[in-house]
């Protein structure tokens, strides 16, 4: 056997067992789930809470828990990121507690109290039930969608099949495979990857206002790619940069705050700018006469 042929063929093996272990071990690398005992007590300092169980059709329990305002203005859907559980989480609905505004987050399967066998149908199927029965309790206009890093794909996508009053993305991605091929250029992500979350294809179908905040020194997910998204429907988007923030410490940020508090307590409304400058040229180049 011809040494290039011996060598070719080696590297199809190690090309195709990568392949196999990226297909079977991506939930390691994707999710870093908390595991909570079920009679664990959650505890949060000045807020008041309630713990709920939702059932599903697969018998898998989602754990969640709802975070009350003082006469609130509506409800906020926080959709977590890939780490840790609502027990840390769960210190974040002050932002929107504070601005008067009830705020629910659950757990995704397997993590947690909530189980069940993950994959991205269930995760969506799942989220669309806790979306289903805040719609009995509150009007869809009094419903905000709040999608953090890897949940601003599944609020993307809630969002699309929803009315909700309006689409928050802090720190989304264009889609999951985007993110991953980044590490991984020379896999095909497309026919891999069981997350592929295109967060830019369900924007193409949300009709509500959509707010992205994102940090201009963001390392895992670069700003450029909010840029990117936000292009999708720009009358209806309007791109919030979080100056010198990275990606998991934009609560650490006064803007951040100035900017939230902004856009939960406003309608992104279409402006009338037919007596504005819109249309008008900033200067125009003379002809040379010949």
């Amino acid at each position: 056997m011809p040494y290039w042929l011996y060598v070719l063929m080696i590297v199809i093996l190690v090309y195709l067992v990568i392949s196999v272990a990226l297909y079977y071990l991506q939930e390691y690398f994707l999710f870093k789930p908390e595991k909570l005992p079920k009679d664990f007590q959650f505890n949060y300092e000045n807020q008041k809470f309630e713990e709920y169980n939702i059932t599903t059709r697969d018998n898998a329990v989602i754990n969640g828990i709802w975070f009350r305002a003082n006469e609130p203005k509506g409800v906020v859907l926080y959709l977590k990121g890939n780490s840790k559980s609502i027990k840390g989480w769960g210190k974040f609905a002050v932002d929107f507690t504070r601005n008067g505004y009830d705020v629910i987050m659950v757990d995704y399967r397997g993590f947690g109290k909530s189980t069940g066998r993950r994959s991205a149908k269930a995760i969506k199927r799942d989220l669309q039930l806790v979306y289903d029965k805040i719609k009995k309790r509150v009007a869809e206009k009094y419903i905000i969608l709040y999608g953090r890093s890897l949940g601003s794909g599944f609020a993307a996508k809630l969002a699309s099949m929803n009315n909700p009053r309006m689409l928050i993305l802090d720190a989304p991605y264009y889609s999951l495979t985007k993110v991953t091929a980044r590490y991984m250029p020379f896999m095909p992500l497309s026919i891999l990857l069981r997350y592929p979350l295109p967060t830019y294809k369900w924007l193409k179908y949300v009709e509500c206002p959509i707010h992205i905040i994102h940090g201009t020194h963001d390392k895992l997910i670069p700003f450029k790619t909010s840029v990117k998204l936000s292009r999708i429907k720009p009358k209806s988007t309007r791109l919030y940069p979080v100056i010198d923030g990275g990606h998991k410490n934009l609560n650490n940020f006064e803007s951040y705050h100035k900017m939230l508090t902004e856009i939960v307590n406003s309608d992104l409304e279409e402006m009338d700018l037919s007596n504005s400058s819109i249309n008008v040229a900033h200067s125009k180049k003379k002809k040379r006469q010949a």
